[in-house]
């Protein structure tokens, strides 16, 4: 009781003063905060960081979005790998990635992913899955003559704005191959909402 009533004395014998806070330091009042110069925005400024992956940052616009890069291929093209462990191999383009210019291409680069089962009775399984190629590694492919190429760009006589490949002056963006890409694509969506319904 005796401690108590001590603290309660040495609490009201305690005053601030007006020129210092209660650790003892002096407040700064706002008439003491003068800017000496106005501050000039920076004529660069620095490109944000996008996080992708716990260790793979990507360069940003300034309105945070990432920086796509344009590719010589698209969602469809026939190309053959030129250069990796799958070298020589022909494929289809299934899968665009733009923000760090890699492909999905089918039957390559095949990895093995170990699933874990899903279900209590169900075991788990090894399945092979196709991982990203970087879009560098790859050169479009002409399939009627058996040859890779770069790949140009002209404009027809009615203004549309095509892909050829160089060494063979075929056409690559024409409108049957468009529909037909548009149909076996339309295809696999009704398959997946078939088999997902049943």
């Amino acid at each position: 009781m005796a401690t108590m009533s001590a603290l309660q004395s040495s609490f009201t014998s305690l005053s601030l003063s007006p020129n210092s806070s209660f650790l003892g330091q002096r407040l700064l009042s706002p008439n003491s905060l003068s800017v000496a110069s106005p501050v000039k925005p920076a004529e660069n400024p620095c490109l944000v960081l996008a996080k992708l992956k716990r260790w793979e940052r990507k360069e940003c616009k300034p309105n945070s979005l990432p920086i796509l890069h344009k590719m010589h291929v698209k969602f469809g093209d026939t190309v053959k790998v030129i250069s990796g462990r799958d070298k020589g191999k022909i494929g289809e383009v299934t899968k665009i990635f733009t923000h760090n210019s890699t492909i999905v291409i089918k039957d390559v680069n095949l990895k093995t992913k170990h699933m874990k089962s899903r279900e209590e009775g169900e075991p788990g399984q090894i399945v092979k899955i196709e991982a990203p190629i970087h879009s560098s590694n790859v050169m479009l492919y002409s399939k009627e003559k058996d040859v890779v190429s770069r790949v140009g760009h002209k404009v027809l006589a009615d203004g549309q704005k095509v892909r050829y490949l160089i060494k063979t002056g075929e056409l690559i963006d024409t409108i049957e191959k468009w529909k037909q890409l548009k149909e076996a694509k339309d295809k696999e969506t009704t398959q997946v909402a078939v088999t997902s319904a049943s």
